[in-house]
């Protein structure tokens, strides 16, 4: 599936399940939140945090795609077509980025 096709499955699951997209803002809100629960569990797995017991029971990568779930509402509702953004992303970070990293004392 392409960036496109998601956003155009998100677009029909909204209006066909959903009823409507919820503001932009309050999509910036939510995408704040799942965001968070995104850092919770990395926090707990990686860093040095340690987990509650009333602690959810961890799936980063349901949590990973709340968070892609909520950026193409975003997208959807704002006129951005994530598959092209990237990609204009990806050709400005290797432009930019091409020698940087590989002369980084810190990353060998």
């Amino acid at each position: 599936m392409t960036l496109t096709q998601a956003q155009q499955n998100v677009d029909e699951w909204i209006k066909t399940i959903g009823v409507r997209y919820f503001s932009e803002l309050t999509n910036t809100a939510i995408l704040m939140e799942e965001v968070g629960e995104l850092a919770r569990i990395m926090a707990r797995k990686y860093g040095e945090q340690s987990w509650k017991e009333s602690d959810p029971a961890p799936d980063m990568a349901d949590e990973m795609a709340d968070v892609l779930w909520v950026l193409m509402c975003l997208a959807n509702q704002t006129g951005v077509n994530l598959e092209e953004a990237f990609a204009r992303n990806m050709e400005k970070k290797t432009k930019r980025d091409k020698d940087r990293h590989l002369n980084n004392e810190k990353l060998i």
